[in-house]
Protein backbone atom coordinates (compact mmCIF):
# COMPACT_ATOMS: atom_id res chain seq x y z
CA UNK A 1 0.00 0.00 0.00
CA UNK A 2 1.06 3.30 -0.72
CA UNK A 3 1.90 6.05 1.82
CA UNK A 4 -0.61 8.22 0.21
CA UNK A 5 -3.10 5.26 0.46
CA UNK A 6 -2.22 5.06 4.12
CA UNK A 7 -2.80 8.37 5.00
CA UNK A 8 -6.05 8.57 3.50
CA UNK A 9 -7.44 5.27 5.00
CA UNK A 10 -6.07 6.91 8.34
CA UNK A 11 -7.69 9.89 7.70
CA UNK A 12 -10.91 8.39 6.94
CA UNK A 13 -10.71 6.36 9.95
CA UNK A 14 -9.99 9.21 12.04
CA UNK A 15 -12.73 10.82 10.78
CA UNK A 16 -15.20 7.85 11.65
CA UNK A 17 -14.02 8.13 14.98
CA UNK A 18 -14.89 11.88 15.34
CA UNK A 19 -18.01 11.08 13.57
CA UNK A 20 -18.84 8.27 16.95
CA UNK A 21 -17.19 10.98 19.71
CA UNK A 22 -19.12 13.74 18.21
CA UNK A 23 -22.52 11.93 18.23
CA UNK A 24 -21.43 10.49 22.18
CA UNK A 25 -20.95 13.76 23.15
CA UNK A 26 -24.41 15.46 21.78
CA UNK A 27 -25.85 12.58 23.49
CA UNK A 28 -24.85 13.24 26.81
CA UNK A 29 -25.12 17.19 26.08
CA UNK A 30 -28.71 16.61 25.37
CA UNK A 31 -28.94 14.36 28.88
CA UNK A 32 -27.14 17.47 31.08
CA UNK A 33 -29.56 19.81 28.91
CA UNK A 34 -32.80 18.12 30.70
CA UNK A 35 -31.76 17.95 33.86
CA UNK A 36 -30.81 21.88 33.59
CA UNK A 37 -34.82 21.99 32.19
CA UNK A 38 -36.14 19.76 34.66
CA UNK A 39 -34.25 21.79 37.60
CA UNK A 40 -35.89 25.02 36.00
CA UNK A 41 -39.38 23.78 35.57
CA UNK A 42 -39.18 23.01 39.25
CA UNK A 43 -39.21 26.92 39.98
CA UNK A 44 -43.09 27.60 41.35
CA UNK A 45 -45.30 30.04 40.77
CA UNK A 46 -47.29 31.33 43.28
CA UNK A 47 -50.94 30.36 43.41
CA UNK A 48 -52.72 34.12 43.12
CA UNK A 49 -56.13 32.57 43.28
CA UNK A 50 -56.09 30.90 46.51
CA UNK A 51 -56.58 32.28 50.27
CA UNK A 52 -53.29 33.17 51.66
CA UNK A 53 -53.23 30.17 54.58
CA UNK A 54 -54.55 27.91 51.69
CA UNK A 55 -51.36 29.10 49.40
CA UNK A 56 -48.94 28.67 52.10
CA UNK A 57 -49.91 25.68 52.26
CA UNK A 58 -49.77 24.30 49.11
CA UNK A 59 -46.64 26.75 48.70
CA UNK A 60 -44.37 24.16 51.63
CA UNK A 61 -46.16 20.81 50.68
CA UNK A 62 -44.62 21.78 46.77
CA UNK A 63 -41.28 23.05 47.96
CA UNK A 64 -41.10 19.85 50.17
CA UNK A 65 -41.45 17.56 47.28
CA UNK A 66 -39.21 20.10 44.52
CA UNK A 67 -36.60 19.83 47.52
CA UNK A 68 -36.50 16.14 46.86
CA UNK A 69 -36.91 16.33 43.41
CA UNK A 70 -34.11 18.95 43.08
CA UNK A 71 -31.39 16.76 45.05
CA UNK A 72 -32.24 13.51 42.28
CA UNK A 73 -31.59 15.68 39.94
CA UNK A 74 -28.51 17.61 41.43
CA UNK A 75 -26.88 14.10 41.04
CA UNK A 76 -27.87 13.14 37.92
CA UNK A 77 -26.85 16.42 36.37
CA UNK A 78 -23.05 16.24 38.40
CA UNK A 79 -23.00 12.71 36.86
CA UNK A 80 -23.67 14.39 33.43
CA UNK A 81 -21.53 16.86 33.54
CA UNK A 82 -18.81 14.84 34.42
CA UNK A 83 -19.14 12.81 31.25
CA UNK A 84 -19.97 15.66 29.59
CA UNK A 85 -16.63 16.80 30.27
CA UNK A 86 -14.66 13.59 29.50
CA UNK A 87 -16.64 13.76 25.94
CA UNK A 88 -15.53 17.05 25.14
CA UNK A 89 -11.77 16.00 25.65
CA UNK A 90 -11.96 13.08 23.97
CA UNK A 91 -14.10 14.73 21.16
CA UNK A 92 -11.24 17.59 20.96
CA UNK A 93 -8.90 14.61 20.92
CA UNK A 94 -10.40 13.08 18.00
CA UNK A 95 -10.67 16.59 16.02
CA UNK A 96 -7.10 17.40 16.48
CA UNK A 97 -6.28 13.92 14.64
CA UNK A 98 -8.98 14.16 12.39
CA UNK A 99 -7.16 17.29 10.98
CA UNK A 100 -3.67 16.69 11.20
CA UNK A 101 -4.30 13.62 8.87
CA UNK A 102 -6.50 16.14 6.82
CA UNK A 103 -3.85 18.23 6.40
CA UNK A 104 -1.38 15.82 5.12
Amino acid sequence: MKPKDEIVRLRDLAQMVLDVRLAELGRVARERQSCLDGLKALEAMPASDLDPVTAAQVALSYQAWADGRRSEINLALARHTAEWKSRTSSARTALARAEALRRL
